[in-house]
Formats: C-alpha cells, structure tokens, sequence
C-alpha cells in the first residue's frame, strides 16, 4: 500500500485552508502546492475567496486584486496533477464586514444588512475587539438571488462538488431592531439559513461545508466568545441537515467537540491555526476518534485541515524564513503547518 493509499484510510481528509492568493503571489503559491502540500499528501485546499474574483455574472461585486477565471484554473490545473480537490469558500450569513469595513455585499447592497443603524464607523465604537462583524439578514428576499450567483459560479470556476460557506462568528443575527428578524429565535434563524444554502448546494448536486462554532454552547463547554455561541444559537446543532460537514475549529487547546458533532450525525474535520503543540493532539485525537468508536461513526469523522488566516504572501514569507519578526516564538501558523504534517507523515508507520 503505497503512502498516501495508507493516509487515506487512517485520515480521509488532510486539508490546508488559506485565502486565495493575490496576483503577485500566484506562482510562489503555486510552487507552494507543488513543493510543500503535494510531497506532505495533502488532499484539500480550501481557498477563501470571497469577492476577489473576477465575477461575470456580478461584476458589481469584484473586489481589488481580484483574480480571473484563468488565474483559478491555473490553481485548480497543479491540484489537479497533484490529487488535491480544491473548494471555494465564501462568508455568508456573518463576517460581512472586518478591520476594513463593509465586504463587497454589504457596500454594493447595503439595503441586505441585518442592522445596518446599529453600528458606528468610529473605531471607538466598533465591537467585539476592534472588529465590527456585521451580518446579511437571512430574510430579506433578495440577498440570495444575488449570493447564489456568486456561489454557482464560482463552484463552476473551480470545478467542485463541495462548497464552504463560512458562517462562524455571527453575532448580529435575530437582532430586535430588524424588521423581519425582531422577535425570532436565533437558533431557528441559523438553523434556517443553513437549510436554505444546503438546499441550494443540493439542487446543483453539492455539498456544503461550515465552520462549527455557532453551534457550541461556549458557557457549558468554557469556549470564549468567537469559538463557541454565546446567543443561543448551538441550539441548532440540533436543527440543521446532518449531511453537512463541520469544520471544528480550536486554535489555542485541543478541545474534544468533534465526538459531539460526531455524535449528532454530522460528519467533521478538526481545524487547527498556530498552536504547533494543539495541532499535533489534534491529529493524534482525530485518529483515536477513529480507532476507538463504533462502526457507524468512524467515517463521520473526517479528518484534519490546517487554518491560515493572513493573507498568502504573510504566510509564505514566514514559511520561508522572510519573515524577521520571531516575537511569536514558535506559535505560528506555518510552524504549526509543519508539525501538524510532520506528525501525520509517522501515522502509516504506527
């Protein structure tokens, strides 16, 4: 059994997550797949595109440095000689906003966002440590006929049966000032809008995945705000399809909460950042996972993906030294990277 045949059946998914990669950095990044992910067997890349690229079919939302058509089907031609799928990731519901103000939905649209009088522009203002994540509203009867388009497109674009659709960190959701969301249960609305992009995926024949953390209740386990609910919305864990798969993201500590996703049904992946030490427990969890279980929940749990959240030039400067700024010791995500793919390399052996 060859190396990877090995992998595939001790880790079915062996992911890296990482935004998509601005023009000037396209062929370090592609020599990146082909000398860093590719020889550690990496099966999937998931990019977060957002709004850079070149939409044809909403050209009013094409962000700066934004890549063409044929700057993805370069990325997607060297996966593909190299066996790794590549999936497109788009932040919907939450996330519309960052340290840079509005995304490109809410500026183009602004008339989709839940709250829009709630929040101020003053930095002083802005909430939840600086950043100021605002929210579409899930009810308002257009904002999916325009989501929709980038979605199909852009799964078209990347040829891919799977697409991620964000929706971590919503915190303005079922807020009381909107007028088509005051008075709902925010649990129920999550839970709705889940089914509505679910529905939409299936139509055209793909699945979706997620981010996990609306789905924990952050009190009981003793997660911070961002990694697990704090509104009521884990509550839905209970609501939405079980033939999504959960992205579990933990980036300070190896918490268990896979076997709980697991054990509702849903399949799910645990997703590291830039703690080299939780990575590596990580890994060796996910196979305890699914060495130690019964039957019918071992293929629920689906593997491991590493999380970048720079830019791609960011990461590949530290990944190659570039970077001088060594404040971070060995708490880096591209430290975490190697180890995390170092420990899975000795798993065929054990």
């Amino acid at each position: 059994m060859s190396e990877r045949a090995a992998l595939d059946s001790i880790l079915p998914v062996r992911g890296f997550c990482i935004a998509l990669p601005t023009p000037d950095r396209m062929d370090e990044f592609v020599k990146f797949i082909e000398t860093e992910l590719a020889p550690r067997h990496v099966n999937t890349l998931v990019l977060r595109v957002e709004y850079k690229y070149k939409w044809k079919s909403r050209p009013e939302l094409i962000d700066t440095l934004a890549l063409s058509k044929r700057e993805v089907k370069r990325l997607l031609k060297v996966c593909k000689q190299n066996n790794i799928k590549m999936i497109p990731l788009i932040d919907l519901l939450g996330h519309q906003s960052g340290r840079g103000g509005l995304n490109m939905l809410l500026k183009t649209y602004p008339e989709f966002e839940e709250t829009p009088a709630e929040f101020s522009n003053d930095p002083a203002r802005l909430p939840m440590n600086g950043f100021n994540m605002r929210s579409y509203c899930p009810n308002h009867p257009d904002v999916h006929k325009v989501v929709f388009d980038v979605v199909d497109e852009i799964c078209e674009v990347f040829e891919s049966d799977i697409f991620h659709a964000g929706m971590d960190e919503v915190f303005d959701i079922g807020n009381d000032k909107c007028p088509r969301c005051a008075g709902r249960d925010k649990a129920e609305l999550f839970a709705q809008e889940v089914w509505t992009i679910r529905n939409h995926l299936a139509s055209k024949g793909r699945k979706m995945w997620m981010w996990g953390d609306r789905l924990l209740d952050g009190r009981t386990i003793g997660l911070g705000r961002w990694e697990g609910s704090y509104n009521n919305t884990h509550r839905a864990i209970d609501m939405i399809p079980k033939d999504v798969t959960i992205c579990d993201w933990h980036y300070e500590r190896a918490d268990v909460t896979a076997a709980l996703f697991a054990m509702k049904g849903i399949d799910v992946m645990t997703c590291p950042w830039r703690n080299p030490q939780a990575a590596v427990l990580q890994v060796e969890d996910m196979v305890r996972f699914r060495q130690n279980t019964a039957k019918v929940m071992k293929p629920r749990f689906r593997g491991v993906m590493h999380t970048v959240w720079s830019n791609v030039g960011t990461f590949l400067d530290g990944f190659y030294g570039k970077n001088e700024d060594k404040s971070q010791g060995d708490q880096t995500p591209w430290e975490a990277f190697r180890r995390m793919y170092d420990r899975i390399a000795l798993l065929p052996e054990e």
